[in-house]
């Protein structure tokens, strides 16, 4: 038996692995889909949500804002609960948590009672989604093992949100709305079934401290007050004063957050998590490349349906290509190299493919072919953000302490969620602009053709959007150059210190326990 770094003798284990950790992956990846695509799957059924239920244009909304904030705000707080709960029991405690929302949301009467299953959703993805991956982090401590259970990871989170919008307009258009709930639950009861039944999560790895409580409340209102303004900068501008007041609230009640966990003796998120050189540049660029997907699934939606006329299920199988990239970019190349190189030749390489297939969508015209632009871009586009997803997914967790795994695995989807309610308000915006701009140096035209105007300017302001997620995503390539100076695991069990420069507490992932 050896030694676990950064554990007491009492809590050393077993080298021996699970024997039900592929079983549990299984679960576990279950999960993982079913809170990505909730993402997406509700934006088709919006609009028949609305209608059905009478929800004003002002407040449609909040039927994405009320889950976005409620899942935002409580993930640092989610995956503190993982660590001190136990992460199986959070997972399975998430996991009927989200299917009692989902139903709730699908059996919806009203404006009000849509709404709080949103939010309710929001929360209990909240404590799901760090479990989930934190799990995986403390399961799978072999490396060539870690690198294929993080590739189907890695191409879950990255396609799911596609899978969302397939998912979607199939319900939609040949059940109801309501489905677009509904669903949710066999996903939801067959992955709790699951993972009490085969996840043993390993002995010793809980973080038994008091919880933080100024931490969770300033992390959570700071959190919050973030996604809200984005959100808000969508729909009222960036200069309306509520939205300029939630992005000083928001600056404020962080920076104290982050003055409470360097002082507090158990802080809520232990500042050596984001500080270490390489966990901090898997979280920035991750961020800065889920902008840049939030935005291109929101156009290409437009574009598809508006533009081109695809229903919601044409629109969701023209999506099919981006999944089919990440999945062999995440398991196919990401997986089987990740053991072999050093993660940032990965996701360098994988963001700047990902901004190559970006920059096709730059040529989009209403005429513009499917087949000829937008299909190898979604390749090119699913290629390179499965390639770099797999390496990050993992570098996010490894070399922590197991008592901080789950915190660590919230800071990866607090980066997802920001980017996306980021990426979502600043394309959009520019997007708008630019529309306008076109418009108003167009009117001769719409003199003439005022729906032909129309659509040109929509596209125009597509284009100038999807120039932003090109550079935004050049940007996050070169983080992931520049940062990232870890070398490939060494060895065949992530044990020890591995052949990078800069590990510092690599790696202290404990094995599992007989």
């Amino acid at each position: 038996m050896s030694k676990t770094v950064g554990l007491d003798k009492t809590d050393q284990l077993s080298l021996a692995p699970d024997p039900s950790r592929w079983k549990a992956l299984a679960f576990i990846a279950l999960a993982q889909l079913m809170v990505v695509l909730d993402a997406t799957i509700v934006n088709i059924a919006l609009p028949s949500a609305q209608h059905a239920l009478h929800i004003s244009d002002a407040n449609k909304q909040w039927v994405i804002t009320a889950y976005a904030l409620a899942f935002g705000g409580l993930l640092l707080f989610g995956g503190r609960i993982a660590d001190l709960w136990g992460r199986k029991r959070t997972f399975v405690v998430g996991l009927l948590g989200f299917a009692a929302a989902s139903a709730l949301g699908g059996a919806a009467t009203g404006e009000a009672m849509l709404l709080g299953s949103r939010a309710l959703q929001g929360a209990f993805g909240a404590l799901l989604a760090p479990a989930a991956l934190s799990l995986l982090a403390v399961m799978f401590t072999d490396a060539k093992e870690r690198a294929k259970a993080f590739g189907i990871y890695g191409a879950i989170a990255g396609g799911g949100g596609a899978v969302g919008l397939i998912l979607g307009g199939f319900l939609t258009e040949y059940l109801n709305w309501r489905w677009t709930f509904f669903v949710n639950i066999p996903f939801a009861i067959v992955a709790a079934l699951g993972a009490y039944l085969v996840i043993r999560e390993p002995s010793g790895t809980r973080n038994r401290s008091p919880l933080d409580v100024p931490g969770v409340i300033l992390s959570t209102t700071g959190l919050v007050a973030l996604v809200y303004g984005f959100t808000r900068a969508e729909s009222a501008g960036w200069s309306d004063a509520l939205t300029i007041s939630m992005f000083v609230a928001s600056a404020v009640l962080l920076a104290a957050f982050v003055t409470v966990e360097a002082k507090v003796r158990h802080p809520l998120l232990p500042l050596r998590v984001v500080t270490n050189r390489n966990r901090g540049g898997v979280y920035l660029s991750l961020g800065l490349a889920v902008i840049a997907m939030f935005g291109l699934f929101l156009f290409l939606t437009y574009y598809l349906q508006v533009v081109k006329g695809f229903s919601p299920v044409k629109t969701g199988f023209a999506f099919l290509p981006m999944i089919a990239g990440m999945i062999t970019g995440s398991t196919q190349i990401g997986a089987r190299l990740m053991t072999r190189v050093p993660p940032r030749l990965l996701m360098a390489p994988g963001f700047l493919t990902a901004a190559v297939g970006m920059l096709l969508l730059t040529q989009l015209d209403i005429d513009t072919s499917y087949a000829g632009v937008i299909l190898p871009a979604q390749i090119l586009l699913g290629l390179g953000m499965g390639t770099a997803f797999m390496p990050a997914m993992s570098l996010a967790t490894i070399g922590v302490e197991p008592r901080d795994a789950g915190v660590a695995s919230a800071m990866v989807n607090t980066s997802q969620q920001v980017g996306g309610a980021i990426g979502t308000a600043l394309l959009n915006t520019i997007a708008a602009s630019a529309t306008t701009a076109y418009v108003t140096g167009h009117m001769a035209l719409g003199a003439s053709n005022p729906e032909l105007l129309k659509l040109q300017a929509m596209v125009h302001g597509f284009t100038a959007a999807i120039w932003w997620a090109v550079g935004i995503l050049a940007v996050a390539a070169a983080i992931a150059a520049t940062l990232i100076n870890t070398g490939r695991p060494g060895g065949s069990s992530v044990s020890g210190p591995g052949a990078g420069e800069d590990i510092e507490d690599e790696v202290r992932i404990p094995v599992v326990a007989h």
